[in-house]
């Protein structure tokens, strides 16, 4: 380990997060050593390959102690499988949390452990509770938390499930992206409880109104979460999209390639996938999108449509951008409804326009 000669180091990382905005987590930042939970990391060189940082590398200690999203674990394909977080972020959702001294919080995520540190740094060791599904991550960060001297409750399982023994929970907060809000997080949770989590590439809070009730919005700030660990969704059905009679679209495929509606595309067709070819000129010729039950599109740039599958992508895909003709929307814009019985998110007000997320 190095040793901890970085209080000054911390100091300035934690006094520029944020744009140096109020905060009253940034003492948190300032006093929980991230290289104790980040003893080595991965970075990419220009090719996509990844390498390993150790505590003896001269980037080692700027680059932890920096507004960084820090890649910590692959699995056997040289995917990411766990990271921590980039700091910016995890101020920004704590923030949200709006907790105070004392509140009892639900961690779905332990990850490194970096979160659950912070949050017990501010709230008390005995207030947090935090569940991750993969027994080697956890292992390791109940040993660094030990290490930086603290000991939230930490244990494995599906951290969707909730843990109900410690329950009720006034705070929820998310390290791994949701598809919607787990029902049993609702069942858990206090009156009033406030629910801070990665839907899409955004982040709602969102406030439990009664029993099985949540309402809220999505904060202004873009995030990418990695998603919780499910079995692989179905491969693109293109044989069976090929085979559709066509159909014609004006919504060019350029404009879906380019990012304008990646937001709402991202709740109204989540975990969606999209590839594009090229012609031989380098010019877009065409692209296919699918999503995990195996609903599949092909859009051709001649303004040509084929889908398959039990959903039809492209007609979502053309009821947002005819919504957001200019582009990408504010995501403080979108709201949630949650129910017993559904989740939906909308536009401007919970009456305006909707789309069904996936059961919690």
């Amino acid at each position: 380990m190095i040793p901890d000669s970085t209080e000054a180091l911390r100091e300035e990382f934690a006094a520029t997060l944020g744009d140096g905005r109020p905060s009253p987590w940034r003492a948190a930042f300032a006093a929980v050593p991230r290289h104790v939970f980040v003893p080595e990391f991965y970075g990419q060189n220009a090719r996509g390959e990844w390498y390993r940082v150790t505590e003896s590398d001269d980037a080692y200690l700027p680059t932890v102690y920096s507004d960084t999203a820090l890649m910590t674990q692959l699995d056997a394909r040289g995917v990411p499988t766990s990271s921590s977080s980039e700091p910016g972020l995890m101020l920004t959702m704590l923030d949200a949390l709006d907790a105070e001294p004392g509140a009892t919080v639900f961690e779905l995520g332990t990850g490194t452990g970096y979160n659950a540190a912070l949050l017990a740094h501010r709230l008390g060791a005995e207030n947090v509770t935090s569940v991750d599904v993969d027994p080697d991550l956890v292992a390791l960060a109940a040993r660094r938390l030990r290490e930086a001297g603290t000991t939230p409750f930490v244990t494995t399982g599906d951290g969707a499930l909730g843990y109900p023994p410690r329950a009720p929970y006034s705070r929820f907060i998310a390290t791994a992206a949701l598809r919607s809000v787990p029902r049993a997080l609702l069942e858990q949770a206090a009156d009033g409880a406030v629910i801070v989590a990665p839907i899409g590439f955004g982040l709602i809070r969102a406030t439990v109104t009664a029993p099985g009730h949540a309402e809220g919005r999505f904060l202004p700030t873009p995030a990418l979460f990695m998603p919780l660990r499910v079995p692989p969704g179905r491969a693109p059905d293109v044989a069976g999209a090929g085979e559709q009679p066509p159909e014609s679209t004006t919504l060019r495929v350029t404009d879906v390639l380019a990012g304008r509606w990646t937001f709402p595309l991202s709740l109204a067709l989540p975990g969606y996938n999209a590839v594009a070819w090229r012609a031989d000129d380098g010019a877009v010729s065409g692209m296919c999108l699918w999503t995990e039950d195996g609903s599949t599109v092909l859009a051709q740039a001649d303004g040509q449509v084929r889908q398959a599958g039990p959903r039809r992508l492209w007609d979502t895909v053309a009821e947002v951008a005819s919504l957001f003709p200019g582009g990408q929307p504010a995501r403080e814009d979108f709201g949630i409804t949650v129910t017993p019985n559904a989740q939906r998110f909308w536009y401007g007000t919970p009456e305006g326009p909707s789309w069904p997320l996936p059961a919690g």
